[in-house]
């Protein structure tokens, strides 16, 4: 099966070469030498890649899960406030399914 992390970049270089602009969110918590844990500061749930089309500007959000993969509850909560917004995002398991979200073919996380 193909890891999430192939799957994130194999989108990346379809999406630059689609007239988009694309970014990985790169999100964790670490533990800082004296104790405290640090975290990146985007919200619980921001999906794992997110850009805007060059052709208007248009922003959009992807969750790139594996074939087997699920959405966690938070990624849940913030699919449906991108949807209360109608911004363009879905879950991405190829390159494919990237490409149609990105176009406004396939919208949604299908959960």
């Amino acid at each position: 099966m193909i890891e999430e992390h192939t799957i994130q970049k194999q989108i990346q270089v379809a999406l630059s070469k689609h007239k988009c602009s694309v970014f990985r969110a790169n999100v964790g918590k670490i533990h800082t030498p004296d104790g405290r844990f640090f975290s990146t500061g985007l919200p619980s749930g921001f999906p794992d890649l997110f850009g805007f089309r060059w052709t208007d500007g248009k922003i959009f959000f992807i969750e790139v899960k594996n074939a087997k993969g699920r959405l966690r509850p938070d990624q849940i909560v913030f699919h449906k406030m991108l949807q209360r917004h109608d911004i363009i995002h879905g879950v991405a398991r190829s390159v494919e399914d990237a490409l149609l979200i990105v176009d406004g073919e396939q919208i949604g996380y299908g959960y």
